[in-house]
Protein backbone atom coordinates (compact mmCIF):
# COMPACT_ATOMS: atom_id res chain seq x y z
CA UNK A 1 0.00 0.00 0.00
CA UNK A 2 2.92 2.07 1.02
CA UNK A 3 4.66 1.78 -2.30
CA UNK A 4 1.49 1.95 -4.56
CA UNK A 5 0.69 5.42 -2.77
CA UNK A 6 4.71 6.56 -3.53
CA UNK A 7 4.30 5.15 -7.41
CA UNK A 8 1.03 7.38 -7.37
CA UNK A 9 2.93 10.41 -6.14
CA UNK A 10 6.17 9.83 -8.41
CA UNK A 11 3.78 9.12 -10.98
CA UNK A 12 1.52 12.28 -10.57
CA UNK A 13 4.63 14.50 -10.27
CA UNK A 14 6.16 13.42 -13.24
CA UNK A 15 3.77 13.88 -15.20
CA UNK A 16 2.02 17.52 -14.50
CA UNK A 17 5.88 19.17 -12.42
CA UNK A 18 7.20 21.00 -15.39
CA UNK A 19 10.80 22.51 -15.19
CA UNK A 20 11.82 24.05 -12.01
CA UNK A 21 12.11 26.91 -14.39
CA UNK A 22 8.41 27.07 -15.88
CA UNK A 23 7.62 26.14 -11.87
CA UNK A 24 9.06 29.81 -10.95
CA UNK A 25 7.49 31.62 -13.59
CA UNK A 26 3.95 29.98 -12.77
CA UNK A 27 4.75 30.94 -9.38
CA UNK A 28 5.10 34.26 -10.64
CA UNK A 29 1.93 34.59 -12.58
CA UNK A 30 0.34 33.11 -9.50
CA UNK A 31 2.05 35.79 -6.90
CA UNK A 32 1.01 38.25 -9.77
CA UNK A 33 -2.65 37.56 -9.68
CA UNK A 34 -3.27 36.80 -5.83
CA UNK A 35 -1.47 40.39 -5.16
CA UNK A 36 -4.15 41.99 -7.15
CA UNK A 37 -6.76 40.31 -6.12
CA UNK A 38 -6.54 40.09 -2.40
CA UNK A 39 -4.20 43.58 -1.77
CA UNK A 40 -5.93 45.84 -4.25
CA UNK A 41 -2.82 46.62 -6.12
CA UNK A 42 -2.44 47.37 -9.88
CA UNK A 43 -1.30 45.32 -12.14
CA UNK A 44 1.89 48.43 -12.74
CA UNK A 45 2.51 48.07 -8.52
CA UNK A 46 2.87 44.51 -8.81
CA UNK A 47 5.17 44.56 -11.50
CA UNK A 48 7.31 47.23 -10.31
CA UNK A 49 7.65 45.10 -6.48
CA UNK A 50 8.46 42.04 -9.05
CA UNK A 51 11.34 43.95 -11.00
CA UNK A 52 12.44 45.71 -7.75
CA UNK A 53 12.97 42.15 -6.13
CA UNK A 54 14.53 40.73 -9.40
CA UNK A 55 18.02 41.26 -7.91
CA UNK A 56 17.32 41.81 -4.27
CA UNK A 57 19.41 37.64 -3.85
CA UNK A 58 22.26 38.56 -6.09
CA UNK A 59 24.92 37.93 -3.60
CA UNK A 60 23.07 34.78 -1.56
CA UNK A 61 22.80 33.22 -5.31
CA UNK A 62 26.57 33.73 -5.95
CA UNK A 63 26.96 32.23 -2.57
CA UNK A 64 24.62 29.39 -3.67
CA UNK A 65 26.66 28.49 -6.54
CA UNK A 66 29.67 28.53 -5.09
CA UNK A 67 28.27 25.94 -2.81
CA UNK A 68 28.16 23.71 -5.73
CA UNK A 69 31.00 24.61 -7.58
CA UNK A 70 33.46 24.48 -4.42
CA UNK A 71 31.62 21.54 -3.39
CA UNK A 72 31.87 19.64 -6.27
CA UNK A 73 35.53 20.46 -7.34
CA UNK A 74 36.59 19.24 -3.52
CA UNK A 75 34.88 15.90 -4.04
CA UNK A 76 36.35 15.49 -7.00
CA UNK A 77 39.87 15.56 -5.75
CA UNK A 78 41.69 12.40 -4.90
CA UNK A 79 41.85 12.68 -1.79
CA UNK A 80 37.97 13.15 -1.12
CA UNK A 81 36.89 10.94 -3.67
CA UNK A 82 38.81 8.13 -1.88
CA UNK A 83 37.35 8.85 1.52
CA UNK A 84 33.72 9.14 -0.26
CA UNK A 85 34.47 5.58 -1.92
CA UNK A 86 35.05 4.25 1.12
CA UNK A 87 32.08 5.45 3.26
CA UNK A 88 30.22 4.48 0.12
CA UNK A 89 31.46 0.82 0.17
CA UNK A 90 29.37 0.38 3.21
CA UNK A 91 25.83 -0.01 1.91
CA UNK A 92 25.70 -3.52 -0.48
CA UNK A 93 22.41 -3.55 -1.38
CA UNK A 94 19.94 -0.56 -2.57
CA UNK A 95 17.67 -0.23 0.49
CA UNK A 96 21.15 -0.01 2.80
CA UNK A 97 22.21 3.12 -0.02
CA UNK A 98 19.30 4.62 0.48
CA UNK A 99 19.39 4.41 4.11
CA UNK A 100 23.20 5.14 4.43
CA UNK A 101 22.58 8.90 2.50
CA UNK A 102 19.05 9.46 4.48
CA UNK A 103 21.14 9.83 7.68
CA UNK A 104 24.39 11.13 6.46
CA UNK A 105 22.60 13.97 4.79
CA UNK A 106 20.29 14.80 7.73
CA UNK A 107 23.09 14.63 10.54
CA UNK A 108 25.34 16.57 8.37
CA UNK A 109 22.13 19.60 7.65
CA UNK A 110 21.39 19.55 11.09
CA UNK A 111 24.72 20.31 11.99
CA UNK A 112 25.30 22.95 8.99
CA UNK A 113 22.70 23.68 5.97
CA UNK A 114 25.11 24.33 3.59
CA UNK A 115 27.63 21.49 4.43
CA UNK A 116 24.81 18.93 3.86
CA UNK A 117 23.29 20.46 0.95
CA UNK A 118 26.41 19.34 -0.77
CA UNK A 119 27.40 16.22 1.08
CA UNK A 120 24.58 14.47 0.99
CA UNK A 121 24.68 14.78 -2.90
CA UNK A 122 28.41 14.12 -3.34
CA UNK A 123 28.02 10.99 -0.85
CA UNK A 124 24.79 9.45 -3.06
CA UNK A 125 27.10 10.25 -6.11
CA UNK A 126 29.53 7.71 -4.86
CA UNK A 127 27.13 5.34 -3.41
CA UNK A 128 25.78 4.82 -6.73
CA UNK A 129 29.00 3.96 -8.69
CA UNK A 130 28.81 0.75 -6.26
CA UNK A 131 25.34 0.07 -6.07
CA UNK A 132 24.10 -1.17 -9.02
CA UNK A 133 20.76 -1.35 -8.49
CA UNK A 134 20.01 1.49 -6.04
CA UNK A 135 16.81 3.97 -7.62
CA UNK A 136 19.02 6.82 -8.52
CA UNK A 137 16.01 8.95 -8.45
CA UNK A 138 14.76 8.47 -4.97
CA UNK A 139 18.87 7.58 -4.14
CA UNK A 140 19.19 11.90 -5.03
CA UNK A 141 16.29 12.45 -3.03
CA UNK A 142 16.98 11.26 -0.33
CA UNK A 143 20.28 13.31 -0.52
CA UNK A 144 18.12 16.51 -0.42
CA UNK A 145 15.23 15.13 1.94
CA UNK A 146 17.99 16.09 4.87
CA UNK A 147 17.47 19.48 4.28
CA UNK A 148 14.43 19.11 6.19
CA UNK A 149 15.97 19.47 9.59
CA UNK A 150 18.59 22.22 8.78
CA UNK A 151 16.39 25.49 10.62
CA UNK A 152 16.42 22.74 13.63
CA UNK A 153 19.85 22.56 13.54
CA UNK A 154 22.54 24.56 14.74
CA UNK A 155 23.15 26.49 11.87
CA UNK A 156 19.34 27.21 11.99
CA UNK A 157 19.03 31.06 11.20
CA UNK A 158 16.18 32.28 12.87
CA UNK A 159 16.74 30.76 16.35
CA UNK A 160 20.69 32.27 15.80
CA UNK A 161 19.61 35.55 14.91
CA UNK A 162 17.33 35.69 17.90
CA UNK A 163 20.62 35.22 20.08
CA UNK A 164 22.78 37.96 18.35
CA UNK A 165 22.98 40.55 20.86
CA UNK A 166 23.84 42.64 18.15
CA UNK A 167 20.71 42.15 16.76
CA UNK A 168 17.57 44.64 16.35
CA UNK A 169 15.41 42.30 18.27
CA UNK A 170 12.87 44.90 18.88
CA UNK A 171 12.68 46.00 15.28
CA UNK A 172 12.35 42.69 13.93
CA UNK A 173 9.78 41.68 16.41
CA UNK A 174 7.44 44.61 16.82
CA UNK A 175 8.83 45.31 20.32
CA UNK A 176 7.46 41.64 21.11
CA UNK A 177 11.56 40.34 21.68
CA UNK A 178 13.98 43.07 23.06
CA UNK A 179 16.21 40.65 25.16
CA UNK A 180 18.67 37.82 23.04
CA UNK A 181 17.04 34.29 23.70
CA UNK A 182 19.63 32.26 24.39
CA UNK A 183 19.99 28.90 21.97
CA UNK A 184 18.97 26.44 24.82
CA UNK A 185 15.42 27.61 24.71
CA UNK A 186 14.94 26.92 20.95
CA UNK A 187 17.56 24.68 19.39
CA UNK A 188 18.88 22.92 22.04
CA UNK A 189 15.37 22.96 24.29
CA UNK A 190 13.78 19.30 24.71
CA UNK A 191 11.16 20.13 22.50
CA UNK A 192 13.25 21.11 19.02
CA UNK A 193 15.79 18.24 20.08
CA UNK A 194 12.62 15.48 20.28
CA UNK A 195 11.67 16.97 16.56
CA UNK A 196 15.21 17.28 15.17
CA UNK A 197 16.07 13.67 16.39
CA UNK A 198 12.62 11.84 15.36
CA UNK A 199 13.42 13.19 12.08
CA UNK A 200 16.74 11.99 11.75
CA UNK A 201 16.08 8.50 12.64
CA UNK A 202 12.53 8.07 11.02
CA UNK A 203 13.54 9.87 7.79
CA UNK A 204 15.53 7.09 6.42
CA UNK A 205 13.54 4.12 7.42
CA UNK A 206 10.39 5.90 5.60
CA UNK A 207 13.06 6.64 2.69
CA UNK A 208 14.25 2.74 2.16
CA UNK A 209 10.70 1.67 2.21
CA UNK A 210 9.89 3.54 -0.55
CA UNK A 211 12.50 1.74 -3.00
CA UNK A 212 10.94 0.61 -6.12
CA UNK A 213 10.90 -3.40 -7.14
CA UNK A 214 13.75 -4.22 -8.63
CA UNK A 215 11.67 -4.15 -12.15
CA UNK A 216 10.83 -0.46 -11.85
CA UNK A 217 14.18 0.87 -10.22
CA UNK A 218 15.37 3.73 -12.51
CA UNK A 219 18.96 3.30 -12.42
CA UNK A 220 22.02 4.96 -13.74
CA UNK A 221 25.09 3.83 -15.47
CA UNK A 222 27.73 4.22 -13.28
CA UNK A 223 30.35 3.29 -16.06
CA UNK A 224 29.27 6.91 -17.26
CA UNK A 225 30.02 8.62 -14.35
CA UNK A 226 33.33 7.19 -13.72
CA UNK A 227 34.23 7.96 -16.70
CA UNK A 228 33.20 11.22 -16.58
CA UNK A 229 34.44 12.82 -12.89
CA UNK A 230 37.52 10.18 -12.61
CA UNK A 231 39.64 11.83 -15.73
CA UNK A 232 43.10 12.04 -14.50
CA UNK A 233 44.58 13.51 -17.62
CA UNK A 234 48.31 14.62 -16.65
CA UNK A 235 49.28 17.67 -19.25
CA UNK A 236 53.02 16.94 -20.40
CA UNK A 237 54.85 20.32 -19.46
CA UNK A 238 56.40 22.22 -22.87
CA UNK A 239 56.30 25.61 -22.54
CA UNK A 240 56.88 27.82 -19.57
CA UNK A 241 53.48 28.61 -19.07
CA UNK A 242 52.37 25.02 -19.13
CA UNK A 243 55.12 25.07 -16.52
CA UNK A 244 53.17 27.68 -14.18
CA UNK A 245 49.67 25.40 -14.81
CA UNK A 246 50.81 22.42 -13.80
CA UNK A 247 53.04 24.01 -10.47
CA UNK A 248 52.30 22.52 -7.31
CA UNK A 249 54.02 25.45 -5.21
CA UNK A 250 51.65 27.57 -6.99
CA UNK A 251 48.87 25.92 -5.50
CA UNK A 252 50.74 25.08 -1.91
CA UNK A 253 51.53 28.81 -1.68
CA UNK A 254 47.86 29.60 -2.29
CA UNK A 255 46.82 27.26 -0.06
CA UNK A 256 48.92 28.06 3.07
CA UNK A 257 47.75 31.74 2.76
CA UNK A 258 43.67 30.14 2.97
CA UNK A 259 44.97 27.77 5.77
CA UNK A 260 46.32 30.34 8.12
CA UNK A 261 42.83 32.93 7.15
CA UNK A 262 40.30 29.83 8.50
CA UNK A 263 42.43 29.47 11.39
CA UNK A 264 42.69 32.88 12.31
CA UNK A 265 38.64 32.91 11.49
CA UNK A 266 37.19 30.29 13.69
CA UNK A 267 39.89 31.53 16.88
CA UNK A 268 37.94 34.87 16.20
CA UNK A 269 34.87 33.85 15.56
CA UNK A 270 34.42 30.92 16.97
CA UNK A 271 32.13 28.04 15.15
CA UNK A 272 30.21 30.70 12.48
CA UNK A 273 30.37 28.10 9.66
CA UNK A 274 28.26 30.52 7.49
CA UNK A 275 28.27 30.42 3.65
CA UNK A 276 31.11 32.58 2.96
CA UNK A 277 33.73 30.30 5.01
CA UNK A 278 32.24 27.26 4.09
CA UNK A 279 32.86 27.94 0.25
CA UNK A 280 36.25 29.37 1.35
CA UNK A 281 37.37 26.33 3.28
CA UNK A 282 35.95 24.17 0.07
CA UNK A 283 37.55 26.54 -2.30
CA UNK A 284 41.12 26.34 -0.57
CA UNK A 285 40.78 22.59 0.37
CA UNK A 286 39.99 21.92 -3.54
CA UNK A 287 43.01 23.77 -4.60
CA UNK A 288 45.40 21.85 -2.21
CA UNK A 289 43.47 18.19 -3.05
CA UNK A 290 44.22 18.90 -7.11
CA UNK A 291 47.36 19.58 -6.76
CA UNK A 292 48.39 21.72 -9.72
CA UNK A 293 45.95 24.76 -10.73
CA UNK A 294 45.77 22.79 -13.50
CA UNK A 295 44.03 20.56 -12.42
CA UNK A 296 42.00 22.60 -10.20
CA UNK A 297 40.73 24.69 -13.27
CA UNK A 298 39.51 21.78 -15.37
CA UNK A 299 37.86 20.62 -11.83
CA UNK A 300 35.98 23.95 -11.51
CA UNK A 301 35.37 24.47 -15.45
CA UNK A 302 33.26 20.60 -14.88
CA UNK A 303 31.46 21.42 -12.01
CA UNK A 304 30.14 25.53 -13.54
CA UNK A 305 28.20 23.34 -15.84
CA UNK A 306 25.54 22.22 -12.94
CA UNK A 307 24.80 25.79 -11.35
CA UNK A 308 22.76 26.94 -14.63
CA UNK A 309 19.53 26.31 -12.62
CA UNK A 310 20.86 28.12 -10.00
CA UNK A 311 22.25 31.50 -11.89
CA UNK A 312 18.80 31.66 -14.00
CA UNK A 313 16.00 30.65 -11.50
CA UNK A 314 17.02 32.63 -8.43
CA UNK A 315 16.64 36.16 -9.92
CA UNK A 316 12.92 35.14 -10.33
CA UNK A 317 12.15 33.89 -6.51
CA UNK A 318 13.63 36.97 -5.83
CA UNK A 319 11.49 38.60 -7.74
CA UNK A 320 8.33 36.39 -6.42
CA UNK A 321 9.64 37.40 -2.84
CA UNK A 322 9.65 41.01 -3.80
CA UNK A 323 5.55 40.99 -4.71
CA UNK A 324 4.84 39.05 -1.35
CA UNK A 325 6.11 41.64 0.39
CA UNK A 326 5.14 44.86 -1.73
CA UNK A 327 2.44 46.27 0.62
CA UNK A 328 -0.21 48.46 -0.34
CA UNK A 329 -0.68 52.14 1.10
CA UNK A 330 -2.49 50.77 4.36
CA UNK A 331 0.82 48.51 4.58
CA UNK A 332 -1.05 45.39 3.79
CA UNK A 333 0.87 42.59 1.63
CA UNK A 334 0.56 38.99 0.37
CA UNK A 335 2.55 37.62 2.58
CA UNK A 336 1.41 39.99 6.09
CA UNK A 337 -2.46 38.73 5.00
CA UNK A 338 -1.34 35.05 5.19
CA UNK A 339 0.02 35.12 8.23
CA UNK A 340 -2.48 37.43 9.71
CA UNK A 341 -5.42 34.96 8.78
CA UNK A 342 -3.55 32.24 10.95
CA UNK A 343 -3.18 34.34 13.68
CA UNK A 344 -7.04 35.27 13.48
CA UNK A 345 -8.22 31.68 14.23
CA UNK A 346 -5.43 30.82 16.35
CA UNK A 347 -5.61 29.82 20.37
CA UNK A 348 -2.83 29.56 22.88
CA UNK A 349 -2.55 25.65 22.44
CA UNK A 350 -3.03 26.19 18.52
CA UNK A 351 -1.12 29.27 17.62
CA UNK A 352 2.33 27.27 17.05
CA UNK A 353 0.91 25.47 14.92
CA UNK A 354 -0.88 28.11 12.85
CA UNK A 355 2.37 29.74 13.16
CA UNK A 356 4.24 26.64 11.67
CA UNK A 357 1.51 26.12 8.76
CA UNK A 358 1.42 30.01 7.54
CA UNK A 359 5.33 30.34 7.90
CA UNK A 360 5.07 26.81 5.00
CA UNK A 361 2.64 28.52 2.74
CA UNK A 362 4.81 31.73 2.77
CA UNK A 363 8.02 29.78 2.43
CA UNK A 364 6.79 28.19 -1.03
CA UNK A 365 6.83 31.61 -2.43
CA UNK A 366 9.57 33.15 -0.14
CA UNK A 367 11.72 30.58 0.12
CA UNK A 368 14.89 32.30 2.32
CA UNK A 369 15.02 32.03 6.07
CA UNK A 370 15.91 35.70 6.40
CA UNK A 371 13.28 36.74 4.02
CA UNK A 372 10.44 35.10 5.88
CA UNK A 373 11.49 36.22 9.03
CA UNK A 374 11.12 39.47 8.04
CA UNK A 375 8.39 39.04 6.98
CA UNK A 376 6.34 37.02 9.70
CA UNK A 377 8.58 38.09 12.67
CA UNK A 378 6.50 41.59 13.23
CA UNK A 379 2.71 39.52 13.08
CA UNK A 380 3.66 36.65 14.52
CA UNK A 381 6.03 37.39 17.48
CA UNK A 382 3.27 40.17 18.74
CA UNK A 383 0.70 37.53 18.59
CA UNK A 384 2.44 34.61 19.94
CA UNK A 385 3.26 36.90 23.21
CA UNK A 386 -0.59 37.97 23.03
CA UNK A 387 -1.71 35.07 23.42
CA UNK A 388 0.98 33.50 26.29
CA UNK A 389 2.97 31.69 23.96
CA UNK A 390 6.56 31.72 24.58
CA UNK A 391 8.72 33.69 22.48
CA UNK A 392 11.28 30.55 21.77
CA UNK A 393 8.03 28.24 20.81
CA UNK A 394 6.60 30.70 17.96
CA UNK A 395 9.80 31.52 16.61
CA UNK A 396 10.95 27.97 15.64
CA UNK A 397 7.12 27.24 14.84
CA UNK A 398 8.22 29.66 12.02
CA UNK A 399 11.44 28.13 11.81
CA UNK A 400 9.93 24.64 11.23
CA UNK A 401 7.44 26.12 8.53
CA UNK A 402 10.52 27.32 6.51
CA UNK A 403 12.13 24.37 6.04
CA UNK A 404 8.75 22.03 5.83
CA UNK A 405 8.16 23.03 2.46
CA UNK A 406 11.38 22.78 1.34
CA UNK A 407 10.13 19.44 0.19
CA UNK A 408 8.31 20.04 -2.58
CA UNK A 409 10.30 23.89 -3.47
CA UNK A 410 12.78 23.67 -6.09
CA UNK A 411 14.64 26.40 -5.11
CA UNK A 412 16.93 24.72 -2.69
CA UNK A 413 16.91 21.37 -4.81
CA UNK A 414 18.81 23.25 -7.51
CA UNK A 415 22.46 22.40 -6.12
CA UNK A 416 21.75 18.96 -6.01
CA UNK A 417 20.25 18.44 -8.70
CA UNK A 418 22.68 20.27 -10.59
CA UNK A 419 25.08 18.29 -8.98
CA UNK A 420 23.19 14.74 -9.93
CA UNK A 421 22.28 15.91 -13.55
CA UNK A 422 18.51 15.71 -12.56
CA UNK A 423 15.38 17.90 -12.67
CA UNK A 424 13.11 18.22 -9.88
CA UNK A 425 10.32 16.09 -11.69
CA UNK A 426 12.63 13.53 -11.03
CA UNK A 427 12.86 13.97 -7.51
CA UNK A 428 10.12 15.74 -5.71
CA UNK A 429 7.26 12.25 -6.05
CA UNK A 430 9.90 11.38 -3.40
CA UNK A 431 10.06 14.30 -1.43
CA UNK A 432 6.01 14.53 -0.91
CA UNK A 433 6.14 11.59 1.00
CA UNK A 434 9.17 13.28 3.38
CA UNK A 435 7.14 16.33 3.65
CA UNK A 436 3.96 14.18 4.77
CA UNK A 437 5.63 12.66 7.07
CA UNK A 438 7.98 15.11 8.42
CA UNK A 439 5.27 17.72 8.45
CA UNK A 440 3.51 15.00 10.95
CA UNK A 441 6.06 14.72 13.54
CA UNK A 442 6.67 18.37 13.51
CA UNK A 443 2.88 19.12 14.30
CA UNK A 444 2.73 16.55 17.11
CA UNK A 445 5.71 17.86 18.35
CA UNK A 446 4.62 21.83 18.67
CA UNK A 447 0.88 20.65 19.80
CA UNK A 448 2.34 18.09 22.39
CA UNK A 449 5.86 19.22 23.60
Amino acid sequence: MFKKFTNGCVNLVQNYLPDAFIFAIFLTILTFILGIIFTGQTPLDMIVHWGDGFWNLLAFSMQMALVLVTGHTLASSPPVKKGLRKMASIPKTPTQAIFAVSFVSALACWINWGFGLVIGALYAMEIVKQVRDVDYRLLIASAYSGFLVWHGGISASIPLTLATSTADLAGMTAGAVTEVIPTTQTIFAPFNLIISFAIIFTLPLINRAMHPDKDQAVTINADILKNNNDDDEEVINETPADKLENSRIISLITGIFGIIYIVYYFSTNGFDLNLDILNFIFLILGMIFHQTPRRFIKAVGEAVKGSAGIILQFPFYSGIMGMMVGANPEGASLASLISEWFVSVSTVRTFPLFSFLSAGIVNFFVPSGGGQWAVQAPIMMPAGKELGVSAAKTAMSIAWGDAWTNMIQPFWALPALGIAGLGARDIMGFCIIDLLWGGLIIMLGLLFL
